[in-house]
């Protein structure tokens, strides 16, 4: 029987199927941080029960933190309390750790693989929507609530249904200025923010086969914005000189071991899908946003759709968000002004997105009345940042480099977009408040993102490449 690259994963993690209910699957990988865990934690105390198997949990801080000044108490009572309640329960339950200024810390997707804990062939769950962000490495992450990151400390299992299967190809050779942002903003804006549902996707085809491990990353990250249940990529020669050599990767005989098992992970010829769509990578330009989700994308150099194909309650949604965003229906946005830029998150956070930016940027200035965040998202990419002269390039540009978490990617910390401004922003969402009550959010690549910060408007980085 041929099987798709799914079913090989899951299949081998089944432990018990439930007649007419769930799958109970077994988790290779659980990764928490201080938002989700410490409801999870204190049912575990209230029923006297440990971390099954703490080896195989990973924990660090993200959310919650300042990006500036890290070496400071944080000042936000519930976000300190937060943070420390991570740490006193990774210490009682002899969890693996990488808490503030620990050199391993950063946003949870980003440590993951960037330390080997993410590997081929798992099953990799967390209390974190964007988890996705792993099937990038060919294994079967996702998003889980706080009574299953529970369920997955007591018992390192989950009750899962399990979901259809789609293949998203994409084929031919990426136009100059395109990135794997660009791909997933194009794909969302023709499945719609919830054609992906009850779907767990895989990405195939030349055009994602081209791409890098860190931009595989950013493609899966989002998958979830399609509504998918998540998004993977068949581990190849990439994915193997990636892993190699990180802290938690296999070595010696067991990397051998390991890697003759991840080479067998691709779908079978002529295995079935419950859906398929194809593209062609000409068709993708650099893309942007103009509503308030990610499936409202469209070209950098189009006009804003007029919503005439849309009725009853799609059409007063689409109104009520370019009402919300301050945006006309059937006008271009580029040359509009725009008050921040944002770089950074679990999307476009690791230093080839930052390499990106700086690229452009060189030689040119911040623009006036541009307030520009850039947080790498880990202390290993701060690091490697300023190792390559990142940091150099962006200060003499006008842009302050900040510290390791999840920044203005959601308004959880300090780093907010003031009401009615507007924010070009390499994160994953652009919902209503999503970087701050009333921050209006326009999701771009990075190199979208630097032409913004240099030019204060919305601007084809074409024009610089």
């Amino acid at each position: 029987m041929q099987r798709t690259l799914f079913d090989k994963i899951w299949d081998s993690h089944v432990v018990r199927e439930i007649e007419g209910g769930p799958s109970v699957v077994y988790i290779d990988r659980h990764l928490v941080h201080e938002v989700t865990s410490p409801q999870a934690f204190a049912g575990l105390d209230s029923r006297g029960l440990k971390v099954f198997r703490p080896q195989q949990t990973f924990a660090t801080c993200d959310h919650n933190v300042p990006t500036l000044d890290q070496h400071l108490p944080i000042r936000d009572v519930l976000s300190r309390m937060q943070v420390e309640t991570l740490a006193a329960n990774a210490e009682k339950h002899g969890i693996h750790h990488f808490g503030l200024n620990n050199p391993n810390q950063g946003v949870v997707h980003v440590m993951g693989p960037e330390q080997g804990v993410t590997l081929p062939g798992q099953t990799i769950v967390c209390g974190d929507s964007h988890t996705s962000t792993h099937g990038a490495f060919g294994s079967i992450a996702f998003g889980i609530g706080t009574s299953e990151v529970e369920m997955v400390l007591a018992t390192q299992c989950i009750m899962q249904p399990k979901p259809k299967k789609m293949l998203i190809e994409v084929n031919g050779t990426l136009g100059k200025g395109v990135t794997s942002k660009d791909i997933i903003l194009y794909i969302i804006s023709k499945i719609t923010a919830g054609g992906g549902t009850g779907y767990f996707i895989e990405f195939a085809g030349s055009a994602i086969r081209s791409l890098s491990m860190e931009a595989r990353m950013t493609l899966c990250n989002m998958s979830i914005e399609m509504g998918a249940r998540g998004g993977m990529i068949a581990p190849d020669q990439t994915t193997f000189d990636y892993v190699q050599g990180r802290p938690y990767a296999p070595v010696g005989e067991a990397w051998d071991k390991a890697l003759a098992y991840w080479k067998t992970l691709r779908t079978d010829e002529g295995a079935v899908f419950d859906r398929t769509c194809r593209y062609e990578a000409a068709d993708i330009e650099p893309m942007i946003t103009y509503g308030t989700n990610p499936g409202m994308g469209m070209k950098i150099t189009g006009v804003v759709p007029d919503g005439s194909d849309l009725e009853g309650n799609d059409r007063k949604s689409f109104d009520k968000s370019l009402n919300y965003m301050g945006i006309q229906a059937g006008k271009p946005m580029l040359g509009m002004p725009v008050d921040y830029v944002f770089v950074g998150s679990c999307t476009n956070g690791r230093i080839e997105d930052f390499r990106m930016f700086a690229s452009l940027v060189r030689g040119r200035k911040k623009a006036e009345g541009v307030t520009a965040w850039l947080v790498p998202g880990s202390k290993r990419v701060e690091k490697q940042a300023v190792a390559e002269g990142l940091t150099d390039i962006l200060r003499e540009a006008g842009f302050e480099f900040r510290q390791p978490g999840c920044s203005a990617c959601l308004a959880m910390n300090e780093d907010k977009v003031p009401a009615g401004k507007y924010a070009v922003s390499t994160s994953n969402r652009n919902f209503e408040g999503r970087q701050g009550p009333g921050a209006r959010t326009i999701l771009a690549s990075p190199l979208v993102a630097a032409a913004a910060a240099v030019t204060g408007r919305i601007t084809d980085p074409r024009e610089f490449l």
